[in-house]
């Protein structure tokens, strides 16, 4: 594992801490406000494009080209894929 790819677990991790403690306190009685309904949904798409920018960059690496030529793809697209 390279340096990039350290970044983007480090990203993941991150968000998965926060995607938690959103979804832990959507279930309290309170729920979540517009502001982190919104930062929930950020935070579901920019983990999307990280696993996304991830494989590709696996891919790349497997059929010995340069994985830094992946780029985090725009959220429309990523998004797209099971639409």
């Amino acid at each position: 594992m390279d340096d990039q790819e350290r970044d983007i677990f480090d990203d993941i991790g991150g968000l998965v801490s926060e995607e938690r403690d959103l979804r832990n306190r959507s279930t309290e009685d309170m729920g979540l406000t517009e502001d982190e309904r919104s930062r929930l949904r950020t935070v579901e798409v920019r983990l999307d494009q990280c696993w996304d920018l991830l494989r590709r960059r696996r891919a790349l690496s497997e059929f010995g080209e340069d994985p830094s030529r992946a780029k985090v793809r725009p959220a429309d697209e990523v998004e797209g894929y099971w639409g």
